[in-house]
């Protein structure tokens, strides 16, 4: 897994071995997110819509905008809801305005209830043609308002004076008239033209005239993040975390897992694999207590990315592999001697594989199978066997500690002569037909892990 590209299958696969504990992460993300709908209070917003008439030009509407979040327009309606009862507040994070076509200016408010925030959106409107029509008033200059009347007046009668030079002028009679008539009508038609654009900038330069569009609508429905949305987001998010999980430690996993992989870490020789009819165990070698089944439960033991199990074929084939093995191990041994078979202690599948090899090598050579703790492994010494034959799981341990095995078989004087990976198979319930005659009463005696004793 570790080089490998992740693909569709291999999150499926990741899914349907760890779905159990897939199910109690979602489950525990959605009373995450249940919890945090707890803490945040439903939300609900509405908003209230004012018409600008007369030309406005986009830079104009995004003024329009700030001026209705402005500071002073907020805190007016910060006080008047105060003084309504209705709970101003710091309103600055809970009301919004953006301009819409048609020069409408859309003002949001989000509260609590949908009362609260259908007066919230209606008193902001308020507030802000308020306090528009007061700068428009404030600012106002006399003598400035009163020029553009002076304008029209003085356009009017220019208008009748160029109407009666038009009218002096000798009609028809000479080139020059004809002329004179026709510039004195365009000048007439450019001061009207320029009357009626004044008349139309006016509302507009002024900044008077906003039309609210009727009050705010009561909001039906919360704002989102609604709580389903809180729920079902938790819920997604410890998904994709597990799933993401996963998928890192698989890919930054070293335990070896192949055969040549195994046999480097021992600095020895692959002599083969067997099979073990059964499940391999929910948990590590090694781990008991309540750990091993909480693991067991959630079934967080069995190695995920390892590839699926072969089924189980008949004891015939069973009995030819271990035979294959004990052949090779013969082929490395000058001559028939006595092995000790040393197994990972916690390891059940790797200790029947060597009972099983046990009993099928008899005295070529003759193998007495010790049981050695990993984490502090410590190998017999025998007078009379003079080398070790490791069994053991594959992707159970790691190369640290594959390499502390080796170590203390050579500490103890024993070469290590090959390794032999026990590989589980699922197989039905066993039955006494189905067993070796000669495998009921093993040859060989189980030591006790450290002490160990003569053939």
């Amino acid at each position: 897994m570790s080089e490998d590209t992740i693909r569709l299958v291999t999150i499926g696969r990741l899914i349907r071995r760890r779905r159990r504990l897939l199910a109690v992460l979602t489950v525990l993300g959605a009373l995450v997110g249940y919890g945090a709908s707890l803490v945040f209070p439903p939300r609900y917003t509405t908003s209230a819509s004012v018409l600008l008439p007369g030309a406005w030009e986009e830079r104009e509407l995004l003024t329009q905008v700030e001026i209705a979040t402005s500071s002073v327009v907020v805190d007016r309606a910060a006080a008047e809801l105060d003084r309504d009862g209705a709970g101003g507040g710091d309103l600055r994070d809970r009301v919004s305005a953006r301009a819409a076509d048609g020069n409408i200016i859309e003002i949001s408010g989000t509260a609590d209830t949908p009362g609260r925030a259908q007066r919230l959106a209606d008193v902001m409107v308020e507030q802000y043609v308020t306090f528009t029509a007061r700068v428009v008033a404030d600012t106002a200059d006399p003598v400035a308002a009163a020029r553009p009347e002076e304008l029209r007046q003085l356009v009017l009668r220019t208008s009748r004076r160029i109407t009666e030079l038009a009218d002096a002028a000798d009609p028809g009679r000479t080139v020059e008239s004809v002329q004179t008539r026709t510039e004195l009508a365009k000048l007439r038609t450019a001061l009207q033209e320029a009357v009626t654009k004044l008349d139309q900038a006016g509302p507009a330069a002024a900044g008077t005239g906003l039309v609210v569009m009727g009050p705010a609508a009561r909001p039906d429905g919360e704002a989102p993040p609604t709580r389903p949305h809180l729920v079902a987001a938790g819920a997604l998010s410890f998904f994709l975390l597990a799933v993401v999980g996963h998928l890192t430690a698989a890919r930054v996993n070293r335990r070896p897992r192949t055969a040549p992989e195994i046999a480097a870490a021992l600095r020895t020789t692959p002599l083969g694999t067997v099979d073990v009819p059964g499940e391999r165990p929910a948990h590590r070698p090694g781990e008991h207590g309540t750990r091993a089944r909480i693991s067991r439960l959630l079934g967080t033991g069995t190695r995920w990315d390892a590839p699926a199990p072969r089924a189980s074929g008949d004891e015939t084939g069973r009995r030819l592999r271990y035979r294959r093995v004990c052949a090779r191990l013969r082929d490395r041994l000058p001559a028939p001697r006595r092995l000790l078979a040393v197994v990972p202690d916690g390891d059940v599948t790797a200790l029947r594989a060597a009972e099983r090899l046990a009993a099928e090598a008899g005295d070529d050579p003759r193998l007495r199978v010790v049981r050695v703790p990993v984490p502090r492994p410590v190998v017999p010494d025998h007078d009379d066997a003079s080398g070790a034959l490791v069994v053991l799981g594959a992707g159970d341990w790691t190369t640290e500690e594959l390499t502390g095995l080796a170590e203390a078989c050579a500490d103890a004087g024993h070469e290590v002569v090959g390794v032999v990976l026990a590989d589980p198979v699922p197989t039905p319930a066993a039955r006494a037909a189905d067993r070796p005659r000669d495998a009921a009463a093993p040859a060989l005696a189980v030591g006790d892990g450290t002490t160990g004793g003569p053939a």
